[in-house]
């Protein structure tokens, strides 16, 4: 029964972390969680649910899995989903995308696996134009 659903692959949309200046502490920036559509279509009824888990000091954690409606996309644009508190960066993370593009419903999970959300890995961030972790 699933082998006849048609899941096409995600081309033009990335999930990207990213440092922002913080007033209040300019050595601790506030990060924040965004989505990028690179393409130059529309995706529309974007739902995201987020969730991080995994292994702190030996012990197991899991957070609470948040779930998001976020409406349209246009194309070589960015929405911001929502911040994300250093304390997880330990952990994996979880974004779990699905939109419609051109009628045909698209589905994909993005992981940042745990240490991966650092300073070490800034890259450029395409449409965005600033320095953050983006996972295709």
């Amino acid at each position: 029964m699933i082998s006849n659903i048609d899941f096409p692959e995600i081309k033009e949309v990335a999930v990207a972390i990213i440092p922002e200046k913080n007033e209040e502490a300019p050595d601790n920036p506030n990060w924040y969680v965004y989505i990028i559509n690179t393409g130059k279509t529309e995706i529309t009824n974007l739902m995201v649910t987020s969730k991080g888990f995994g292994k702190l000091n030996g012990e197991d954690v899991k957070t609470s899995t948040l779930r998001r409606f976020l409406d349209d996309l246009d194309g070589d644009s960015f929405l911001q989903i929502e911040p994300i508190q250093e304390e997880v960066f330990g952990i994996n993370n979880e974004f779990w995308i699905s939109f419609y593009r051109e009628g045909k419903l698209y589905d994909k999970k993005y992981l940042f696996t745990a240490g991966s959300i650092s300073n070490t890995f800034l890259v450029e961030i395409p449409v965005m134009n600033v320095k953050g972790i983006c996972h295709p």
